[in-house]
Order: C-alpha cells, then structure tokens, then sequence
C-alpha cells in the first residue's frame, strides 16, 4: 500500500504553519544557553566558595551566600527543565504537522494544543529564569546574611 502524499500546495501550507513553532524552538535553544551558563556559574561559584578555609569575617560572609546560590541552582534546574520541556512539545508539533500533513489528517486542535502546552512550558521555564535573577538582584545589593538563629521567648517563672 502507498501512502498518498501531499502535493506541493499542502506541504507548502505545513511548512508555513510551522514557521511559528520553528521560531520558537530558536528562542528555546537560546534560552537555554543562557540558563546553562548561568548555572555553571552559579556551580563554579558555590564551588570557590566551599573550597575556602578559615573562620576569619569574609570568609563566614563568603559561607552565608551558599543557601542563596544553593537556592538560585535549583531555580535553574527547574528553569532548564522547563525549557527543555518545552523545546521537545515544541518538536513534536512540528513532526506531527508534517505526519498529519502526509497522512491526510486534520491536525488543528492537536497542532493547537501542542502550541498552547510548549508556550506554558516555555513560561514556566521564564518565570523560574526571573525568579532566579531576583534572588541574584537580592545577592548583590544587600549581600547574602549570615544565617542567625532566632531569639528564644523568655517567659518569666511564676
């Protein structure tokens, strides 16, 4: 049995319906290259950081900036995560508009839904990327706090 295949006009439709999710897989790509390099940065620092010996001021300083780098890593993951999340709903669209192009096959809602579902992902992956840069913005203005226990009520004896 031979397929049927689409003639020029159809497919000449799918690749112009999948200029939009091609353009977005682009920004994904860059997205995530920025979000790899900021995490190997955030690595590398963390790792300074825990390498440093002594009790001296700058260096407990130094020390308290590991639950924030700590905290901006996972960020990070999550944000990678995301992005690559979406990079692949986003491919799938692409392969099942060109399959439902050869099979003859409507394909909107799914093609729509797909969409929809790759651009959340995509949001997400953004939303966990600012989250990240404010606790970076945090970092830098009023420098990371040694972490201090809190003061116990005293209740006085009757």
């Amino acid at each position: 049995m031979l397929i049927n295949t689409p003639s020029i006009e159809q497919l000449s439709t799918v690749i112009s319906q999948v200029t939009g999710p091609a353009f977005l897989l682009a920004a994904e790509a860059q997205l995530l290259a920025v979000l790899v390099s900021r995490l190997d940065r955030i690595i590398d620092r963390a790792r300074t950081i825990v390498q440093t010996d002594g009790d001296s001021a700058a260096q407990v300083d130094l020390k308290a900036e590991l639950p924030i780098l700590r905290k901006r890593g996972l960020l990070m993951h999550y944000a990678i995560y995301w992005g690559v999340a979406s990079c692949i709903v986003t491919s799938v669209l692409v392969i099942v508009s060109f399959g439902a192009a050869y099979l003859h096959v409507r394909h909107e809602y799914g093609a729509g839904l797909l969409f929809a579902l790759a651009m959340a992902l995509f949001t997400a992956a953004l939303v966990a990327f600012a989250r990240e840069l404010q606790l970076g913005y945090i970092e830098i203005s009023g420098g990371a706090k040694p972490l201090q226990r809190r003061a116990r009520k005293s209740y006085p004896h009757v």
